[in-house]
């Protein structure tokens, strides 16, 4: 469609009904041509139930650990009008009724997670405490005109819910219009707008004495002031917005909730004591993110309630992520939610990822191609090699034996993992409090390393073994009372037995007390009756050497007493029932059906390295491209590449100083080279104009990239900033 005219003009063509484009849903775009089309519907809603579940979970248990903190802010909230217009006569009511109530909120240094917190703190206190709630973010305040807007635009949305009869708003009307005007917009705009809204909501009673204006005002609810991230605030605009509501605090109940990150000594740092005076400051400490991840893990993954299993190697990449950059729950969740993605998206057999009973049906439907890809599984692969030739074959051959055959495997893989947790959470329990904790201080350490070895055969497990053979009667007895009570609550009956010859070594230790008194024994545990035999006074060297090698005869041979005898035996019987049931998942047969091991992809996706891939397309644009003509070797400069890519080549060959002279003419002689021309035919010291906005052009982008800049050293050059190149 081409448009001819005399005069510049913008002419607009409406798209024709035949090419207009059909909106996929998210359905459409789960397809994979490459992956079996029967089942990805049957994968995509797996996937989808399958997230909705954790997410409510989620959601639920978060609310439970956030439960306690915030019932304590909206209490604060309710208890904070009425303490700050206390009327008694002391001299401490009245100078606290003059300062504004300030909750000092410490969320700690995971800052992604603070929106979450602050949203539903929020939500609650417009549910039950006030409807007046403001929240601030330091990009939107810049100024102090721009706060006082940003808290005037924000309360005049609570008129509607306030004023019911319609008719009687004019007033009303006018005073929520005063913000949207500059000139209107202030602390006493406010004050006059909540007092009218306070008088229309206000039910007359005959029985109300009168008394000031500020009475009136006192039993109102609160105008609560979130500021979500304190630190970033400009400090002079938080000062004077501070100084200036303190002006107006017998005539508006103002509360302000301060979102801290570090610690609440900044308070002190960014308000001076004349500002800070001004504020009754409350801490409120919220739960450490480590306690909120470990409830995560507690909840999601070391579970048999998801089907959904995480690798070793893919654990290890989230939880580094959560320790090493942002110390965010909200970014952990989210790299649970991309691997269950990639699992379901690119994995054919994670049609069979679900819960036991739909996983049998499902393994009854299995399609050739499936059964296909069942057969081509390593582990099923290494379970086909461990069969008689006869069964060989018709694993091989006969679907149908396959299908019977995965049903049985699916069995054996869900009661491998309602074991698994079972034992796990019992050698934390055994291991958690040893000196040096040679296992992992966290549950979630120890699930790692049984998920990539056996972990008895890890030097740290035979360092926790020892020293649980030195483990005294009481501190062992305790233990194995919370393994027993773990056990009690599984729904296995071998685990339930296991529970019940815990319980018998228990009964037992108890047994060797009583048996102890009634004897009237006065030995220490463990402790050798036996004389030991002593040093001369007087000896020489021989005598010396032949009593120390006696003494080291006897350790040796030393009995053990009735309790080691039976610490010992329960400390095998535990070494026993790790040995069966912490096996890693590798050796299960049709482990991959649940389990998510490409780590590769979640760091590829989580873990961002911003400058490496920039690097990489400014040096090899064939990567990104797809251009054959991009093909160069290596260190070589293709003409045919990107101005960016030729001038980045280029100043990879120069040092610290860079002559944007010398720069230029070599950018020139490369282009020159890819027109075809040569560039020693051309008169020194002429410039092509579009060559040279070209070359302009590019070395601005490198430095928006931040790879060169300029130095008053020399008017001429320029430094670079970055060493090494891909």
């Amino acid at each position: 469609m081409a448009t001819s005219s005399v005069s510049k003009g913008c002419f607009v063509f409406k798209p024709s009904s035949k090419k207009r484009r059909r909106t996929l849903s998210i359905e459409d775009y789960f397809q994979n041509d490459n992956i079996d089309p029967e089942t990805s519907t049957l994968r995509f809603q797996t996937c989808q139930s399958l997230w909705e579940q954790m997410k409510t979970e989620v959601e639920v248990f978060q609310e439970e650990l956030n439960k306690k903190i915030l019932d304590r802010l909206l209490e604060f909230a309710r208890k904070s009008t009425a303490t700050s217009r206390s009327t008694a006569d002391d001299w401490a009511s009245r100078m606290r009724s003059s300062e504004i109530p300030t909750a000092a909120l410490v969320l700690g240094v995971n800052v992604p997670d603070h929106d979450v917190t602050l949203r539903r703190l929020s939500e609650l206190l417009q549910q039950s405490a006030t409807p007046f709630v403001v929240s601030l973010q330091s990009k939107e305040c810049s100024a102090l005109k721009q706060m006082v807007q940003k808290v005037l635009l924000q309360l005049m949305g609570c008129t509607v819910s306030l004023d019911e009869e319609e008719e009687e708003q004019p007033a009303l009307s006018e005073a929520a219009d005063l913000p949207r005007k500059r000139a209107h917009c202030s602390l006493a705009t406010l004050c006059d707008w909540y007092q009218a809204v306070q008088k229309k909501a206000a039910v007359p009673s005959p029985c109300k004495s009168r008394g000031s204006p500020g009475d009136g005002v006192g039993q109102g609810p609160p105008v609560v002031v979130i500021f979500k991230d304190f630190e970033s605030f400009n400090p002079r605009v938080l000062q004077d917005f501070i100084i200036i509501c303190s002006q107006y605090i017998q005539k508006l109940p103002l509360t302000f909730v301060f979102g801290i990150a570090t610690s609440p000594i900044t308070i002190h740092h960014v308000l001076p004591h004349s500002v800070s005076s001004l504020l009754c400051i409350e801490l409120f400490q919220s739960v450490p993110c480590t306690e909120h991840l470990a409830m995560v893990i507690d909840k999601l993954v070391l579970t048999t309630q998801f089907p959904l299993k995480l690798s070793g190697k893919v654990l290890r990449v989230l939880i580094g992520i959560f320790l090493y950059h942002d110390f965010s729950v909200r970014n952990f969740i989210k790299g649970l939610q991309l691997a269950l993605l990639e699992h379901f998206y690119n994995s054919p057999l994670s049609v069979l990822c679900c819960k036991k009973r739909e996983a049998l049906s499902r393994a009854q439907q299995l399609s050739h191609e499936n059964c296909e890809g069942v057969r081509r599984l390593p582990s099923f692969m290494r379970y086909i090699e461990n069969q008689e030739p006869q069964e060989q074959i018709e694993l091989l051959t006969n679907d149908q034996h396959l299908k019977d055959v995965c049903q049985r495997l699916l069995r054996d893989l869900h009661t491998y993992h309602k074991q698994y947790y079972p034992v796990l959470r019992c050698l934390h329990t055994l291991t958690a409090t040893l000196p040096k904790h040679p296992l992992g201080k966290q549950i979630r350490e120890l699930h790692v390393t049984c998920l990539e070895r056996n972990v008895w055969e890890c030097e740290e497990y035979a360092s926790a073994l020892q020293l649980l053979r030195i483990l005294a009667k009481d501190e062992l007895v305790a233990a194995l009372r919370q393994c027993s009570g773990i056990l009690e609550s599984v729904k296995s009956k071998e685990l339930r037995c296991v529970s019940e010859q815990l319980n018998d070594f228990i009964g037992r230790f108890e047994q060797l007390d009583k048996d102890r008194s009634a004897e009237g024994e006065c030995t220490e545990e463990g402790e050798d009756a036996s004389p030991r035999p002593r040093l001369q006074k007087k000896t020489d060297l021989f005598h010396l050497q032949k009593t120390l090698l006696e003494m080291k005869e006897s350790r040796r041979t030393k009995k053990l007493s009735r309790f080691e005898v039976l610490r010992n035996e329960a400390l095998d019987f535990i070494e026993t029932l790790v040995k069966k049931h912490l096996v890693p998942p590798e050796a299960q047969a049709l482990h991959e059906v649940c389990y998510y091991s490409s780590h590769g992809t979640v760091r590829c996706r989580l873990n961002a390295a911003p400058r490496t891939s920039i690097q990489t397309a400014l040096s090899s644009p064939y990567c990104y491209l797809q251009n054959d003509a991009l093909k160069s070797e290596e260190g070589a400069i293709s003409n045919a590449a990107p101005d960016i890519c030729i001038v980045y080549k280029l100043h990879l060959e120069c040092g610290r100083l860079i002559n944007l002279y010398d720069w230029l003419e070599a950018y020139r002689t490369v282009v020159a080279a890819a027109e075809g021309k040569d560039r020693d035919g051309t008169e020194a010291g002429t410039f092509d104009e579009e060559k040279h906005a070209r070359f302009i052009r590019a070395v601005s982008e490198l430095e928006f990239l931040g790879f060169v800049k300029n130095t008053k050293q020399k008017t001429d050059h320029v430094a670079r900033l970055t060493w090494g190149g891909c």
